[in-house]
Order: structure tokens, then sequence, then C-alpha cells
């Protein structure tokens, strides 16, 4: 299982009966999550909670409001500020999670100068951030959603990178791949986080097992001579790190690329417990 004690506005404070209650610089927020299978062992807790999301029977559902909270705020992850946010899917804007594959590409951006990177599915943009933030030369941030492009601009202006070379990219993933093979661009560190299930700008449709081969093999294609990781994240139900080794692995070895290919659970540790909440699975390649 792959964690990271690095964020430290964030502490998921308990976990279990498919919920986990989390501290985002001191306010609490209760949302579901199907894999806390186990028993929750601080129930006292449970009531502190500022703001409890539950799930609609017909999809979807809404946050009840315990105590009264602005509309955002600003968490910080080493030198970044991010900006948080309850939305109706139960989302928060950032993942906590991945701050394990933020520290990873927070290390590698650095030991590399100059550095072109490519995230795609960026989502809010913590990976864009840090990947600028250690000193990448330029990083080209591509979501589908021009409403979370805006929300990922708003955390480059709070973590004061302007001044940076920071690409935004309203576009489908497979779609911009194949033209920037034409283009002969080339990139020194790949990020990805497709979804299970989404579409595009243009109402492009994306499955994960029908589409991460080939979007796999194009981004392979995009990779600088010299270049040093490539990141595949996945919360797809039912794919191991076993599964998602093999796979970076395979187009690893197709393009006899150098360097070694991790696959591993990405979780979040529950404060003074031994648990561990498992958050889906990330696949590195490092060379």
């Amino acid at each position: 299982m792959i964690t990271s004690e690095n964020f430290k506005d964030y502490i998921l404070l308990d976990a279990g009966d498919k919920e986990k209650l989390e501290s985002w610089k001191g306010i609490v927020l209760r949302r579901p999550d199907p894999m806390a299978l186990w028993p929750k062992t601080k129930p006292e807790l449970w009531e502190t909670a500022d703001a409890v999301y539950h799930r609609s029977s017909s999809g979807g559902g809404h946050w009840e409001y315990q105590n009264k909270l602005p509309e955002s705020w600003n968490v910080t992850y080493r030198d970044l500020t991010l900006k948080v946010s309850p939305t109706g899917f139960k989302h928060t804007g950032l993942f906590p999670e991945q701050c394990a594959n933020w520290d990873f590409i927070f290390e590698n951006v650095s030991e590399k100068k100059d550095a072109c990177i490519l995230n795609l599915f960026a989502y809010t943009g913590a990976a864009t951030m840090a990947a600028a933030a250690a000193g990448a030369k330029e990083v080209v941030h591509l979501d589908a959603s021009k409403g979370i492009n805006e929300w990922a601009k708003e955390n480059m202006r709070l973590s004061r990178l302007e001044n940076k070379t920071i690409r935004f990219i309203v576009d489908d993933a497979l779609k911009f791949a194949a033209r920037e093979i034409r283009r002969g661009r080339k990139y020194d560190g790949i990020i990805m986080d497709p979804p299970s299930y989404g579409r595009g700008p243009d109402n492009e449709l994306f499955r994960f097992e029908d589409k991460i081969n080939p979007l796999i093999d194009s981004c392979m294609q995009l990779l600088s001579e010299d270049a040093s990781f490539f990141i595949v994240n996945t919360y797809t139900t039912g794919y191991s790190p076993t599964v998602m080794y093999n796979t970076l692995n395979s187009y690893v070895r197709q393009y006899g690329l150098s360097g070694t290919v991790i696959a591993d659970e990405i979780g979040i540790r529950v404060k003074d417990s031994e648990y561990i909440l498992p958050c889906g699975q990330t696949a590195r390649w490092k060379r």
C-alpha cells in the first residue's frame, strides 16, 4: 500500500460502515466510501461533522450542513495552496490520497531540470501544480471540463505559479494524444488519472476497459528519449494492482524502456489506528 504523511491539512479521523470522517484544515466532513466495510472505531467523533453527504436512491445526493461553512476554503500541501469546496457529487475538488503521487512528481521533476510534463484527466490540477512548483519547464494540463479547468487555474493563482508555463486545455485525451504524436511533441513525464466512465467535450465516450490500452500506447509514443516517469492511476473497480502492473509493464517492454514498474494500492492512514483506507490503484514507471 502506497501512502503519504505529507498532507498536513488533511486528516482521516475515522472510517467504517461505508463512510469516512475527514478533517480539511479543521472543517470536518462525513462522506460515503464503499471501501470502508469494517465497523467504525471512534463512534464518538462522528457527531462532530460540520457537514454530512447523503446519497440519493435516484443517484447523486446532497450535503446536510450541521454548521455554517464557507462555500470554499484553502488547504496547503508543501508550498501549494489548493481550494476545497464540497460539490453536489460528494467530492471536494481534491483526492487527498493522491498526495503520494504528488510526492513522487515533486521528487522526479526536481531531479530533471527543464522537464515538460503532460497531465491527462488533470481535474483541479494538484498534480499539475506539484510538477510546476518542482521546476517543470512546461506543464500541459488537460481535462474535458471547462469548469474544472477554471478551478485548476484558481489553484495556480492560489499557489502563486502564474509565472510558470502551464497550458490549460479542454479536449478529449485520446484525440489530443494523437495530435501531439503528429506534431512530434515529446514529454519527459506523463500523468494520467482516467475515469471508469466519462465523456469528452464533444461527447466522446471513454470507458476505462476499452480505452486504457490505446491511451497508454499513444502516450508511450510521446515520451522523450530521456523521459523519467509515467503514472497511471485508477479508481475503476475490479482492476487490481497486478492488472495495472501487467498493463503498464507490457508497454514499457514493448517500447524498450529501461527502469522499473511498480503497482500498488494507494490509500490513507486512519489517524491513531492500524487501518488504511484503500483508494484505488497506482502504477508507476520510473527510469
